[in-house]
């Protein structure tokens, strides 16, 4: 009988992304890549194959972290500064090196140590009872942590006892961030995401009953032309029966090397435009009720960094925000518009005595942009984002 091969702990890891919201948190690695892998517009996890770390290398790492942790709040001041030579020295104390743990504990402990993030894209998906065995050892080690959240499928949480995902939220996880994308199941079923607006609801209230915080990330522009209405609609209905704590919006970009990349060079898909996009948020906002969820707009893809407010008293002003956009003369919208994917301007209010303004219309003049092509323009500058 052929011998099961055994995983061999070849050190600390550390996946591709996370949350913008989580860039102080420590990233400790529960699952390689995703399990499902198959949305059209996502490239993260690609060609890569997903599989469990063993709860024994996890705990691994969190050891491994812990010693270094220790060391280091003895030799570096909080908050304060340590060089070069100071460091280096700290590193060969140990005997047991791991230069990619021992900065990540080096970067955690200068951000004040108040968050971890459980990567990769599904850590819900191990046995609950590891899971918990797992959390119960992060908060032996590390006490004082305030938040440690997770990415999670829909499609994941409806399949784990709600006791089950009582003990999880009790053992310490607290906040969980899910891709809805979208709640129209016609757009769901486009972009294979593997789960519908039914899923998505129920998953979201789970989560809720857990008492664990929700962070949903819908993306405007993905219904493409065809489905933008319904796509905003659908969304805010489904968002409404959850009641999120926290509902994030990802403006899409078409990246290369993704299924919905070549369905729009077939011409199966038509991406909105800026301004298209930016009447598919504003519908969207205005059909959020009932919620008292926060908008976060947290990302350079976004054209409103600065539509961002708790629902329902900071609606209007939020809406506001997008129709003055709408406001501005055609010149200034282009501006605008180039300016943000540039990174200098968050909201159009900030445009007015920008120092940045002459700049970004030298680079309009340099590349030509006009009205007929500042989609095209847009598109390149967003594709060095994601």
């Amino acid at each position: 009988m052929k011998k099961k091969k055994t995983d061999i702990y070849k050190g600390f890891e550390q996946g591709p992304i996370r949350p913008p919201s989580e860039a102080s948190s420590l990233l400790l690695r529960l699952t390689r890549n995703c399990p499902w892998n198959r949305c059209t517009f996502c490239r993260v996890y690609k060609k890569r194959q997903f599989s469990l770390r063993s709860v024994e290398h996890v705990i691994k790492d969190i050891d491994f972290l812990h010693g270094y942790i220790k060391r280091i709040q003895q030799i570096v001041k909080p908050g304060g500064y340590a060089d070069h030579e100071v460091i280096t020295t700290l590193y060969n104390s140990f005997e047991e090196k791991d230069r990619i743990a021992f900065n990540a504990a080096m970067n955690w402990y200068a951000s004040g140590m108040e968050s971890i993030f459980l990567q990769d894209a599904n850590s819900l998906i191990m046995k609950p009872d590891d899971l918990v065995f797992v959390l119960e050892h992060i908060k032996k080690c590390f006490p004082n942590v305030d938040r440690i959240t997770s990415y999670a499928r829909s499609h994941t949480i409806v399949r784990i006892k709600q006791e089950d995902l009582q003990r999880i939220a009790d053992a310490g996880l607290n906040r969980i961030h899910v891709g809805m994308e979208s709640g129209s199941d016609t757009v769901l079923k486009k972009i294979n995401k593997g789960a519908t607006k039914a899923t998505h609801i129920k998953a979201g209230l789970k989560v809720k009953q857990a008492r664990m915080e929700l962070s949903e990330y819908v993306i405007p522009g993905l219904g493409g032309i065809d489905y933008s209405i319904e796509h905003a609609m659908e969304t805010a209905f489904a968002l409404n029966s959850i009641n999120p704590d926290f509902i994030r919006i990802r403006t899409l970009a078409v990246t290369k090397g993704t299924a919905l990349a070549e369905e729009a060079k077939k011409g199966e898909f038509e991406k909105p435009s800026d301004a298209m996009m930016a009447k598919e948020l504003r519908l969207f906002i205005e059909s959020l009720d009932g919620i008292d969820s926060y908008i976060k707009s947290d990302h350079i893809l976004n054209l409103f960094e600065t539509v961002n407010g708790k629902m329902p008293e900071d609606k209007e002003k939020m809406i506001g925000i997008i129709d003055g956009f709408f406001e501005l003369d055609p010149e200034k919208r282009i501006l605008y518009q180039i300016g943000r994917r540039m990174g200098f301007f968050r909201g159009p209010d900030e445009m007015d005595g920008s120092p940045h303004l002459e700049r970004v219309k030298q680079a309009c003049d340099l590349y030509g942009v006009t009205p007929e092509n500042v989609d095209l323009v847009i598109d390149d500058l967003m594709k060095r984002f994601v």
